[in-house]
């Protein structure tokens, strides 16, 4: 943030305006005295190296380099003039009335923390001002409504005016008092919102706050719709892949296991997952190719009757809506049996004891194992899987 400054330690009101002092060497005083004054001279290196080479005098040819100097007057006898008209006693003038500098005898503070402490609680925040405003302007309607010090005027990175800035007044008692004035509500009909600084900044924080929290719901909130797409988009691939994959069945089959049925088909066709508990009446196979083919030579290797432990089965191939409700179906069981797994440490098989899926069976060789991470699902089968998811020096107190 870009800032510039108008007025030293000295205030407004301390500076006496006599008969005899023009409205150019009141603003002439003002600058030159906020120059050397305790809010900018601390931190102006280039007047800070120039007072160590002269005792601390500064020539006016020197001062007059500065352009906000320069632009209120190129004229030395002016700038005289006018300092010798203030009242402030913060400037002396050297004999022959070509140097200036700071009187010994207001020495600079300290700038510690105490002093900066000080400095806070007799700021006040203002916003609202028209970005065109110029620092004269705000200056000069400040003009009575307290003992400012120091203006700062807010500046972006291009140091463009925000149209806020802090005043400085020389004491708390007086910023307190310029707060509960009744005509700073308004500045050329633009509505101001002021402030202490302690209030300023505990709104900045209140809102940085509200900021943080907002944007971690909202990453909160992309993360979930990514990944709620990235899992469609696995699923979508999945039903693609098993497309005409699943076998139902259905009949009475109290005593039939999920080894039962690897034997029935085995030589046949990969059994990848079953969808089965003991005692159901129906269930569904998962084959790692397709499901028709291999129903048919289990079939013919049968003499065309197919029973599972000599009972009779009815057999149905699935399609359409009805093959992905039911694919979707054994997919969740198999990532909520593996979720399981995992929180219990072990690294179990597909279609263990308690899970729904397909176990090593008498005919189970050719069946691999199951493993699952993230929203990646991997079905049984020795090379048969489902895809991995994609988941420079400026004026006035810069």
């Amino acid at each position: 943030m870009e800032a510039f400054s108008v007025c030293g330690s000295t205030p407004f009101a301390r500076i006496v305006m006599s008969e005899e002092m023009s409205p150019i060497e009141l603003k002439v005083v003002r600058q030159v005295e906020y120059y050397f004054g305790d809010h900018n001279l601390p931190r102006d290196r280039f007047l800070k190296e120039q007072l160590k080479l002269d005792d601390g005098w500064v020539p006016l040819e020197t001062m007059l380099k500065f352009n906000r100097l320069k632009s209120l007057t190129s004229d030395a006898e002016i700038i005289v003039s006018a300092l010798q008209k203030s009242n402030s006693g913060l400037l002396e003038i050297n004999e022959d009335k070509t140097k200036i500098r700071r009187s010994p005898e207001k020495p600079l503070p300290e700038i510690n923390d105490e002093y900066k402490d000080a400095v806070k609680h007799k700021s006040v925040y203002m916003k609202g001002f028209p970005l065109a405003t110029t620092l004269d302007e705000i200056q000069e309607w400040l003009n009575a409504k307290g003992n400012v010090e120091n203006i700062l005027m807010r500046r972006n990175m291009e140091r463009q005016f925000k149209g806020s800035v802090f005043v400085c007044f020389d004491t708390q008692e007086s910023s307190k008092e310029f707060l509960e004035r009744s005509d700073i509500k308004t500045f050329k009909e633009n509505e101001m919102l002021v402030l202490s600084r302690e209030a300023y900044h505990a709104k900045k924080a209140e809102e940085r706050k509200q900021h943080k929290a907002e944007t971690k719901a909202k990453v909160k909130q992309d993360k979930e719709q990514q990944e709620k797409h990235v899992e469609k988009k696995d699923m979508d691939q999945l039903l693609e892949e098993h497309s005409g994959a699943l076998l139902m069945f259905s009949g009475e089959l109290e005593n039939v296991s999920r080894e039962d049925f690897h034997e029935v088909f085995s030589g046949h066709g990969k059994i990848k997952w079953i969808d089965f508990t003991r005692g159901a009446k129906e269930g569904t196979l998962l084959f790692g190719g397709n499901a028709k083919e291999a129903f048919e030579k289990a079939k013919e290797a049968n003499d065309g009757e197919l029973k599972v432990k000599n009972n009779d089965v009815a057999w149905k191939l699935l399609d359409g809506e009805e093959e992905k409700d039911a694919l979707k179906k054994i997919i969740a069981a198999q990532q909520e049996s593996l979720s399981q797994r995992k929180g219990r440490g072990g690294r179990g098989r597909s279609g263990g004891r308690g899970g729904r899926g397909g176990r090593r069976g008498k005919g189970g060789r050719d069946q691999g194992k199951t493993e699952y991470q993230g929203k990646k699902t991997k079905f049984d089968s020795d090379d048969e899987e489902a895809p991995p998811a994609k988941v420079a020096k400026t004026e006035n107190g810069s």
